[in-house]
């Protein structure tokens, strides 16, 4: 059986690697060692040229995780612990995104993902969570996963595929939703209300967490999302 094709958005950045320092398209390689253990095969996006039509191509689409997205897409001043905003990424996000959701393309959203979702069907975030919760535990490091627990609601893809008791996932995270965008459902909450993955009704397959499954030991998320593509 021919392997899914599944569209995997990246970064710009400057980078270093062999002899080089210069401005890359990258993607950290958990993504792809993901989907491809996961059944898929994994192709890079980068935030540039018209990426929206490549939708009508792909079998499936995930966001990655990044920087912040602009505030001003919902109507917010900037905080001053925003940071890594990227307008083009965010322009060619969105746009990809509206195709991905015309078309029913199975979608899981990843981290910055999910807040791309949250915020193109009309919700808004909290722009520094420990503000919020009073810790640092989602992001406890720059570089440094955090480990806390999240429990999936009964009922929903999420728990199909995690099950309903709580699960210790990998967190890097100073932002989450505030205001939950119409239509979507929360699939999962950590235990200090932080909204921790989130489900569109009205699609077939569209998902979103605000942890990091591609650094998690198993692959349940991205064979859920194969298994819809």
């Amino acid at each position: 059986m021919q392997r899914p094709v599944i569209g995997i958005t990246s970064y710009v950045e400057p980078a270093r690697f062999t002899v080089w320092d210069m401005t890359v398209a990258l993607l950290p390689y958990m993504y792809v060692e993901q989907v491809v253990r996961a059944g898929g095969q994994p192709v890079v996006l980068p935030p540039a040229g018209d990426p929206a039509p490549v939708v009508h191509r792909l079998d499936g689409l995930i966001l990655a995780g990044g920087g912040d997205i602009d505030p001003a897409r919902y109507e917010e001043p900037p905080h001053d612990r925003a940071s890594y905003i990227r307008k083009f990424r965010d322009d060619a996000e969105f746009a990809v995104l509206a195709a991905a959701l015309d078309a029913n393309l199975p979608f899981l959203g990843i981290c910055r993902g999910l807040q791309v979702l949250n915020v193109a069907l009309g919700g808004s975030l909290h722009q520094h969570l420990p503000d919020v919760v009073g810790h640092t535990d989602h992001s406890p490091a720059p570089g440094t996963f955090g480990a806390l627990p999240v429990t999936p609601a009964p009922g929903t893809k999420l728990a199909k595929a995690l099950g309903t008791s709580p699960v210790t996932v990998p967190h890097y995270h100073h932002q989450a939703i505030d205001r939950l965008a119409p239509g979507l459902t929360v699939a999962a909450t950590a235990r200090d209300g932080t909204i921790e993955a989130v489900e569109l009704d009205s699609a077939p397959f569209t998902l979103a967490v605000q942890w990091h499954p591609e650094a998690a030991e198993d692959c349940a998320l991205f064979e859920a999302l194969v298994a819809a593509c």
